[in-house]
């Protein structure tokens, strides 16, 4: 016993220091690079502002080196205005550009005219020169394209050091440069590049070796300059601007502060919860998520994760669930308390008996996820990587530091049950009779939900509020000094879009932001000059205003938008029914499971119909996440009647067995979903504008998945065992 007492002082001994440690690198970082420190988490672009575009080649048949060479070169171009700017590669002919800026100090939609344009890199030789000059018709020795590298440096020319930039040609380039060089031995060669010749050097011998040295710099800054000049002066393959996202930096700023605000209050009453209702595995689990706040941290800082706003939504969200498969271990041991089962066995076999349904839960929410991050785009995927990393660290910290603590805790005597409570007999009532009526106040819901998009059609017309992204157009938020109703903002800002950019006054949509001094303006898509001009007047119009993001989506991208969400619900669905099929070795367990998800899909999408919610990117994240939430729920009711099946008497009708096994899970179905709903509650309280309809949605969604978990899903089960297929229940 005292070894007992041993081991379990010096585990705590060795959680705690790992804990300071951990909090130690958090804070401070290890090494050189100070690897870990949380303050060097990559922040996105919504968080820091600053300017994001995607461009479509145009180019028929790029070829890969191509496109590789037009990146490259996009890249120094962003090197200009950002250290920190970042060009790759989307799917097989996009591109997307990103460039964190201090909006208020730097010009973003010149940004964006330079950016994109294919630049005019020219060299001309003298008769073409001249043509050139007087605006005539002429014809270039080679362009931008030819040349494959330019790099500034130092050589020795006839034993004296000179600065100079060599140039490296493509198969192409060397061709024609050999003629260029071949034909003007002692006169000039113009290299011109958006109308201006930034080089004139003269010919000394023919080139044909496919590289060339341009001397006379003065300095190895001009040298530099010229060769970056020369590389990022026409781009390979032509582009067309697909979308563009312009965040002011005071967004960003708030974003952080209030979503961390709110994630500290919505911890301490979630800790603050467990303590009061499971005691001394309370506390545990409060000290477990403790943990799992700064592993969590280590993981987005060490992988170097860029946090989006989307992003903190999941990992607040995910603090949420990481109380779940607490709840279930707990709910177990006070079950087996109940049985009569001492501490230290009751703690044994809650862990044992509430593994499959952790893992069973926790995998077909993580399904969800992973269709998230493989059909989701920009922010999406965001939201999805912390997501998927909360989930994932959630089961260790339940099944690997909430059991080390537990049993250390017996060890140390900590075994009054009182201190662990005992589980009552569940009152069991009758879910399977109530199923009809539950079903009908479903059925009206999600009716009323249909009823609504013709009434919308005729309102507004279209049937439901579709976002940027699900529409295509341009959407500028604006800050006034004041708040701004409705009627105001259409009545004193509406007229000016008009007249800045020519748009009926009846295309222009406008949306005020509760609790806050913005207004969204939604107009059709406008060219990149437009939305200047617009900004710009609307800031010298209002006195104290402030643009705080411009969005612009074209239809192409709207129109992807669309088909993937679909996809991705579809795609989540089918995988989940497979998995629930195959771990239930039952059809009908996941053909219930699927069809409760397609009814707390319709039910919230009622809500999106008849509240005129905004229907885009987070309408995606908002669905998939409640499927992947209203399963787990799901999965704890099927492991029940999948187990109570085996254990209660054989005579027992099914519709017995249902009851039983919801009304056994009935309060873990209620703390785990109060639990996730404090979080998101906090967050939609204190959090950004931008995140008030995800919020309001996915507490609905929460509300939702927690009702059909307990009145939908076991008696449709039922129902299908006994209606469908040969299998007839006995």
């Amino acid at each position: 016993m005292k070894k007992a007492k041993r081991n379990a002082i010096f585990t705590i001994l060795i959680f705690l220091l790992l804990c300071a440690g951990g909090v130690y690198m958090a804070m401070y970082g290890v090494g050189s690079n100070k690897t870990g420190k949380a303050v060097d988490i990559p922040l996105g672009l919504d968080l820091q502002g600053g300017l994001s575009v995607t461009y479509e080649i145009t180019t028929p048949d790029p070829s890969n080196e191509e496109i590789s060479a037009t990146i490259d070169k996009l890249q120094r171009r962003v090197d200009e205005y950002s250290s920190e700017g970042e060009v790759y590669q989307t799917g097989d002919d996009r591109i997307s550009v990103e460039i964190p800026v201090d909006t208020t100090k730097v010009d973003a939609h010149a940004i964006l005219d330079e950016l994109g344009q294919p630049g005019q890199l020219l060299f001309l030789d003298g008769d073409n020169y001249l043509k050139w000059s007087n605006g005539e018709e002429y014809t270039a020795a080679l362009t931008g394209s030819d040349v494959k590298s330019a790099r500034g440096g130092q050589a020795e020319i006839a034993g004296k050091k000179e600065y100079v930039v060599e140039l490296v040609f493509n198969d192409a380039g060397a061709e024609k440069f050999a003629n260029v060089t071949a034909a003007n031995i002692n006169y000039p060669v113009y290299i011109v590049y958006d109308g201006e010749v930034v080089s004139a050097p003269t010919v000394q011998e023919a080139i044909t070796g496919g590289t060339a040295q341009i001397n006379g710099m003065s300095s190895l800054e001009e040298a530099e300059q010229l060769a970056s000049t020369i590389m990022i002066g026409a781009l390979p393959l032509e582009l067309s601007q697909l979308q563009y996202n312009i965040v002011g930096a005071k967004l960003g700023q708030d974003a952080v502060s209030t979503s961390l605000k709110a994630g500290v209050i919505g911890f301490a009453i979630i800790c603050l919860l467990m303590i009061v209702i499971y005691l001394v595995p309370g506390v545990i689990a409060a000290i477990a998520l403790v943990a799992y706040v700064i592993l969590l941290l280590l993981v987005l800082s060490v992988q170097e994760i860029t946090l989006t706003l989307p992003g903190i939504a999941g990992i607040i969200l995910s603090i949420g669930m990481a109380v779940d498969a607490n709840v279930i271990i707990f709910t177990r041991i006070k079950e087996e308390i109940g049985a009569g089962n001492g501490v230290s066995t009751a703690v044994k076999n809650g862990f044992s008996k509430a593994l499959s349904a952790i893992l069973d839960g926790n995998i077909t929410t993580l399904i969800a996820t992973v269709v998230l991050m493989v059909v989701g785009t920009g922010s999406i995927k965001g939201f999805a990587n912390t997501l998927m990393i909360g989930i994932l660290l959630s089961m260790f910290t339940a099944l690997v530091i909430t059991k080390v603590l537990l049993n250390a805790a017996v060890n140390l005597g900590i075994t009054n049950i009182k201190l662990y409570g005992k589980a009552k007999e569940p009152k069991v009532r009758n879910y399977v009779k109530n199923f009809r009526i539950c079903a009908v106040i479903s059925l009206l819901a999600i009716i009323a939900g249909l009823v609504f998009l013709p009434i919308n059609k005729s309102n507004t017309g279209k049937i439901l509020n579709f976002s940027l992204e699900f529409t295509g157009g341009t959407s500028t938020t604006v800050e006034f000094a004041e708040a701004y109703t409705l009627d105001r903002a259409e009545a004193e800002v509406i007229p000016v879009i008009s007249e800045v950019t020519g748009i009926s006054v009846g295309e222009i949509q406008v949306q005020t932001v509760e609790g806050t001094n913005q207004v969204i303006f939604k107009t059709p898509q406008l060219e990149d000059a437009t939305s200047n001009s617009l900004e710009q007047s609307i800031v010298s119009t209002f006195a104290g205003s402030s643009i705080v993001s411009v969005d612009t989506i074209s239809s192409t991208i709207s129109g992807e938008m669309k088909k993937d969400a679909v996809i991705a619900i579809a795609i989540a669905s089918v995988l989940m029914l497979i998995y629930i099929a195959i771990r239930f070795s039952d059809v009908k367990f996941g053909a219930s499971a699927v069809l409760a998800l397609i009814h707390d899909v319709m039910v919230v999408f009622a809500i999106y119909s008849i509240a005129q919610l905004s229907v885009g990117n987070t309408f995606i994240a908002c669905m998939l996440t409640i499927v992947g939430y209203s399963i787990n729920a799901t999965i704890i009711v099927f492991d029940r009647i999948r187990e109570n099946m085996k254990l209660m008497d054989k005579k027992a009708e099914l519709s017995e067995v249902v009851n039983t096994s919801i009304a056994q899970t009935f309060t873990r179905t209620i703390y785990t979903s109060l639990t996730t709903f404090v979080m998101v509650l906090v967050l939609f309280v204190m959090g950004v504008a931008s995140l008030k309809e995800f919020t309001l949605t996915l507490m609905a969604g929460i509300v939702c998945g927690a009702y059909s978990s307990v009145c939908i899903t076991g008696p449709l089960w039922l129902f299908l065992k006994k209606n469908v297929g040969k299998e007839q229940a006995e």
